[in-house]
């Protein structure tokens, strides 16, 4: 069996001259998964369909000054420190009130105006993997404590992208991390996701607010537009959710550590199939009702309901709900994550 070949190049410089690093992954079976230093951004991910045409299914830029610029709507990133909305962006560790960045409605949402996703993070090719690390200073985004942070990021021959996630911090600290990837099964840059197939493993929801805030329930899918246990067609189902403007919701998937099978997503026409496997308890669904015509990589535009998301993640908010599995980090503690993509045909 052949190795996976990991090829690294230069991809540009940042806005303040920092040089960016772009390296490629690509195993026996014509999958190719691309990566860049900032942000810590899956640029590309080509996989063969049934026929073994290969395309990109995922959504992106062709260079480093879109991922930049204010059209860049977390495509491909790492999110962090806290990923999702913070209600008002605030919450109380340890008896002190935190105050964050509002850059999401009156929520603070994916870390702050200068996230995780917006810094260039070092990064080397050891044993087979792409490891980037980051270092966010104490009171960063105002969080307490400093927080180094590990991604490793490997593809098999069995078409499975790992994502291996690790943080240690100074003080205690929330930690949520997530990799924000927007898939179309049929290409990137095709108008829409009516024509794929989801199921979610979650017999429980979080319930949101006004606000797309949690309300603080764990609640049956059992009679909801969420129970997508069942695989259902997404074009029957988005507009039947959330008054028509389709998934942006937490499923509650198990138990925090334990690996499980949380979702799958099919293409029919093509045959191209993702399934997500973490050890995260909540995995967030979102079919971009949010995009607006935003231009992308080779003369795409990505407009509302063109790709879905599978974010692997602690629940939204939960740094403020007692009942939620718990995103507080602490000193001598280590944050694990891990998630599994993995690519196939029907």
């Amino acid at each position: 069996m052949s190795a996976v070949i990991i090829l690294e190049e230069d991809f540009g410089k940042t806005k303040d001259g920092l040089s960016v690093k772009r390296f490629t992954l690509k195993n026996q079976n014509n999958v190719t998964i691309r990566i860049i230093s900032y942000g810590a951004i899956v640029t590309d991910i080509l996989v063969p369909d049934r026929k073994g045409n290969v395309q990109d299914i995922n959504l992106g830029f062709d260079d480093i000054k879109g991922y930049e610029s204010p059209r860049q709507r977390y495509f491909g990133a790492l999110c962090g420190r806290v990923v999702n909305r913070i209600a008002d962006g605030k919450f109380t560790l340890d008896g002190t009130e935190y105050k964050l960045a509002i850059n999401n409605g009156p929520n603070h949402l994916h870390g702050g105006l200068k996230g995780f996703d917006k810094v260039v993070w070092k990064a080397d090719v050891k044993d087979s993997k792409v490891v980037m690390s980051y270092t966010s200073p104490d009171g960063e985004e105002n969080y307490p404590g400093e927080l180094t942070t590990s991604v490793t990021y490997k593809l098999t021959n069995d078409n499975e992208f790992i994502i291996d996630y690790t943080a240690t911090t100074s003080k205690a600290t929330p930690v949520n991390l997530t990799n924000h990837s927007y898939f179309n099964l049929a290409g990137q840059g095709s108008h829409n996701i009516d024509d794929h197939v989801i199921k979610v493993n979650a017999d429980y929801y979080t319930p949101l607010n006004e606000n797309v805030i949690p309300t603080g329930e764990i609640a049956p899918v059992e009679g909801t537009p969420y129970d997508i246990r069942t695989a259902v067609r997404l074009g029957d189902r988005i507009k039947n959710v959330n008054n028509g403007k389709g998934f942006d919701i937490n499923f509650c998937v198990g138990k925090t550590g334990e690996m499980k099978k949380c979702g799958r997503v099919e293409h029919p026409p093509s045959g191209r199939v993702i399934e997500v496997s973490s050890t995260e308890p909540g995995l967030q669904v979102y079919t971009s009702y949010y995009l607006d015509n935003v231009q992308g990589k080779a003369g795409a535009t990505y407009g509302q309901f063109s790709a879905f998301c599978l974010e692997t993640q602690h629940y939204a908010d939960s740094v403020n709900h007692d009942n939620f599995p718990s995103t507080i980090l602490r000193p001598g503690e280590t944050y694990r994550h891990t998630t599994h993509y993995k690519f196939s045909t029907m």
